[in-house]
């Protein structure tokens, strides 16, 4: 056998275990196991395999009746220092067996160095819109359907009331009723001469989801015709090519992450992800410098709690990763602006789509009475203390 000289850096994978203790320890050797050399312990020769490829359960602990808290540490050279490998060796082959959740990472900085993280996070964006301190607002183009010139007109009239990121809608695509190109030049345009007109800084954000070469050329187009921001869908690209697309110097752009495709993995308390870990650490892990997640009270099922993880896992420490700004919503109403403002504070892009368009036929003032809102509840509330 070869012999490898491993640093002894590990990483740890906070697992959350549903059953009775007996099974909750089986499971916690099983991930050791299955995610690394996948054989039963009996067959791991002796040395460097079994002292160091397979995982180690570092604790366990109950949480609650029947739940559990597994932390398991995986040698660094496991995920060939790779986004892709990273995620298999964390939640690979394990991921097909029930009762095993992901709660959280604990990374080395030998492993984060691996990552660029968010390029602009919630400081570089603030600095490229000129808004120091109070929450952003976004919007989306919508419904589907709509051709390229009304998504102008529709950003046109966004961006004149104040809205500061006005977004595609994540289904527009390339449809042959709004092409990629020509909505996105058109967009483009209309959001630009509506700032010439207000003296405002808004910017559109065409969605480039797309297979990887193509979301590549999409982006740098966007870049070239001067849009100011990105959508990406990780769930269908995969985590690793928006991670491509954040730290491509041809593009430059701030990235907002859309949740599609992303649900099955965070409702079911037993299996997937936790909320915080895949909305706010691989989030920033991928390069996104800004998470769109449904918010409480809205058409979807996420709880207060739920969302307040994101916003604490958007912001926690992360080694050189940037903060970045959790974007509530899904449903959200203006009337909810002041009481969301509580647990979100200032660092936080809030997203209404349907409920400007419900608040008044005048889009612009509609608009405009949003951002009065925010910037009363964030003047209002002593815990924003943001730039």
């Amino acid at each position: 056998m070869i012999d490898l000289k491993l640093r002894e850096e590990r990483f740890v994978v906070v697992y959350r275990l549903t059953g009775a203790k007996e099974d909750a320890a089986a499971m916690a050797s099983d991930i050791c196991l299955e995610d690394t050399v996948e054989l039963p312990y009996d067959l791991v020769t002796e040395g460097l395999i079994r002292d160091h490829i397979i995982g180690r359960v570092e604790d366990l602990r109950p949480v609650a009746d029947g739940v559990f808290e597994a932390r398991v540490s995986f040698a660094v050279e496991t995920t060939a220092f790779e986004f892709t490998q990273f995620l298999n060796v964390a939640f690979g082959n394990v991921s097909l067996k029930p009762g095993i959740r992901v709660e959280r990472f604990e990374l080395p900085d030998s492993l984060l160095q691996i990552f660029r993280g968010p390029r602009f996070g919630v400081e570089g964006w603030r600095r490229r819109l000129g808004v120091p301190k109070r929450p952003l607002l976004c919007s989306a183009l919508k419904p589907m359907g709509l051709s390229a010139a009304e998504c102008a007109e529709l950003a046109g009239k966004l961006a004149s009331g104040g809205i500061d990121l006005i977004k595609d809608d994540h289904g527009l695509t390339d449809q042959p009723f709004a092409r990629f190109e020509e909505r996105a030049v058109l967009c483009a345009k209309a959001v630009k001469k509506s700032n010439e007109q207000t003296g405002l800084n808004c910017i559109y954000m065409p969605n480039v989801t797309a297979a990887p070469e193509e979301m590549l050329r999409r982006a740098r187009m966007a870049r070239e015709i001067g849009t100011g921001g990105l959508l990406v869908a990780p769930g269908l690209t995969g985590y690793d090519a928006m991670r491509r697309l954040a730290d491509d110097d041809a593009v430059a752009l701030p990235i907002m992450a859309h949740p599609s495709f992303q649900g099955s993995f965070v409702t079911n308390r037993s299996c997937g992800f936790s909320h915080g870990a895949i909305f706010g650490q691989l989030a920033r892990l991928g390069g996104a410098d800004a998470t769109i997640f449904p918010n409480y009270g809205g058409r979807f099922s996420f709880t207060r709690e739920e969302c307040g993880r994101i916003v604490e896992f958007s912001r926690m420490p992360m080694g050189r990763i940037s903060p970045i700004f959790p974007t509530p919503g899904g449903g959200m109403s203006l009337d909810r602006v002041s009481e969301m403002s509580r647990l979100y504070g200032n660092d936080v892009i809030y997203l209404i789509g349907a409920g400007l368009l419900r608040y008044s036929a005048d889009l612009p003032n509609a608009c405009r009475m949003f951002r009065r809102m925010a910037e009363s509840s964030a003047s209002a509330d002593p815990a924003n203390d943001g730039g």
